[in-house]
């Protein structure tokens, strides 16, 4: 009579022992547990690939701010009135023109970077997208204005009606007298002096009612 073979635990499926880039296996089993070994744990502790990643991303991050900080130091005063900074980032902005040596306004400029980092970014770029000369938001918004002057002075009833629908809170004897004398101008081939103040005037009402002014 033959004695029953003793079987030891199951090796783990797939067979055979799975290695790592040093030969070593990547687990060991005992009694139906698998052990972590020394080259599975450093796979699962190589986090330089996430790591350089988030550094990248951080860099990027900082250029934007700084390009942005750049953006606030060229407009002018009344511009930088409106938007909603701190107290040290606008002291950092005046300052700015002071600094003429090349790395005393690259330090500046990190400097501006950094204070960025602490303002309602998304409020700034909404405002500077309404005051910077060189959007396309700007751009449209000016042609949109240009219409309007355009059909005040040729659209009768018709446009003033829709105007003031627009803009409520209009002075509308004062605009009604600017459209008078815009019409006479271009009767008689003369410079569009009232022209050019209906489109300032409902430019500050546009502003008004944006939040710009």
């Amino acid at each position: 009579m033959h004695a029953s073979p003793v079987h030891g635990p199951a090796p783990p499926s797939g067979g055979g022992d799975r290695r790592g880039p040093d030969k070593r296996p990547l687990t060991r089993y005992h009694g139906g547990v698998f052990n972590e070994t020394p080259a599975m744990a450093e796979i699962h502790d190589d986090d330089s690939f996430f790591d350089e990643k988030s550094k990248t991303q951080v860099k990027r991050e900082m250029h934007a701010l700084q390009e942005l900080g750049e953006r606030l130091t060229a407009l002018k005063a009344d511009m930088l009135d409106r938007m909603p900074l701190t107290d040290p980032l606008r002291r950092a902005l005046e300052e700015a023109p002071k600094h003429k040596a090349n790395a005393a306004k690259k330090r500046h400029r990190q400097f501006i970077g950094k204070l960025m980092r602490d303002q309602d970014v998304e409020a700034i770029l909404a405002l500077l997208e309404q005051v910077d000369t060189s959007t396309r938001q700007y751009n449209e918004r000016f042609h949109a204005l240009e219409r309007w002057r355009d059909h005040l002075i040729t659209g009768g009833d018709a446009a003033l009606s829709a105007f003031f629908g627009e803009y409520p809170e209009s002075d509308r004897q004062h605009l009604l007298q600017l459209i008078r004398h815009a019409q006479h101008e271009a009767a008689h081939n003369k410079p569009p002096a009232a022209a050019r103040k209906i489109f300032k005037y409902i430019r500050e009402l546009d502003e008004l009612k944006r939040g710009l002014r």
